[in-house]
């Protein structure tokens, strides 16, 4: 399923991975106490509302560097990583029937299939979902996620313009329709406790430090060697949904990239 995280760019517990060069970024000169100030951005179509998203972009990275990196780090420090990985994996597992609904719209019946089974086996067998036994042999059944933001592309729906969000961090129109919709329904397929803050908060912190913990590598590279951070950030998200729609449904001109660093959370273990 498709999540929308946290306002910084995340990934889930895989080795970080160089990144592509980012594209020819504009002009920029030091300010006063180191800053950068970028004295020219290029227009991109894809981001009518670039001004209003690249300052929302500041903001949410200052918060960032004082406030949720350091928290995330101490998380980290302080849970030990089976448990880390196991929470991961229960959050994961709870996202498997919203997936298999979606590559049923999509017309891939034996994909949907794989992730009910994933769902059953982790469910039993794999302690509530808590380990992910599915990917493991004889099952052999990965974690490939999916969401409505991916149907909708399916069928030919476009990305719409771009939002750097607060709270939620870089997407686009389709795609914050689509997150929408896997959360209102999850609670409807999966049932209680799904529908209830004392759940739906924890749950989302601890999701939320997870990602923060694996994209560290890669903020820390985007921040020192990029000349225009957003830019960078938003055409690696960019490029990033294009390569997972084309995985699912191939379309002329696009194509998966192996090469890319996948979003937090979507990546195969």
């Amino acid at each position: 399923m498709l999540r929308q995280h946290p306002p910084f760019p995340l990934l889930r517990f895989h080795q970080p991975r160089p990144l592509r060069p980012p594209p020819p970024q504009p002009d920029h000169k030091p300010a006063a106490g180191g800053d950068i100030v970028v004295t020219a951005r290029e227009k991109d179509p894809a981001d009518p509302m670039a001004d209003l998203n690249a300052k929302s972009y500041v903001v949410v990275q200052a918060v960032d560097q004082a406030v949720v990196g350091p928290v995330s780090m101490g998380y980290k420090n302080v849970m030990p990583k089976p448990i880390r990985l196991g929470l991961r994996n229960f959050l994961r597992n709870l996202e498997e029937p919203i997936t298999a609904l979606n590559f049923l719209l999509q017309l891939k019946p034996g994909r949907a299939v794989k992730s009910a089974g994933r769902f059953t086996l982790n469910s039993t067998i794999g302690v509530g979902g808590l380990v992910d036994v599915a990917k493991r042999k004889p099952f052999n059944l990965p974690y490939v996620p999916n969401g409505f933001a991916n149907t909708f592309a399916c069928y030919g729906i476009g990305p719409g313009p771009y939002f750097f969000l607060p709270l939620v961090g870089p997407t686009t129109l389709r795609d914050v329709i689509g997150v929408s919709i896997d959360r209102f329904l999850m609670p409807a397929v999966i049932g209680k406790p799904l529908d209830r803050p004392y759940y739906a908060i924890p749950a989302n912190i601890i999701d939320s430090l997870n990602d923060r913990i694996d994209i560290d590598e890669q903020l820390k590279e985007i921040r020192a060697n990029s000349s225009d951070p957003y830019v960078a950030t938003r055409e690696l998200y960019l490029s990033q949904r294009r390569s997972e729609i084309a995985s699912i449904c191939p379309k002329k001109g696009e194509k998966v990239d192996p090469k890319l660093v996948p979003r937090p959370g979507k990546g195969i273990d």
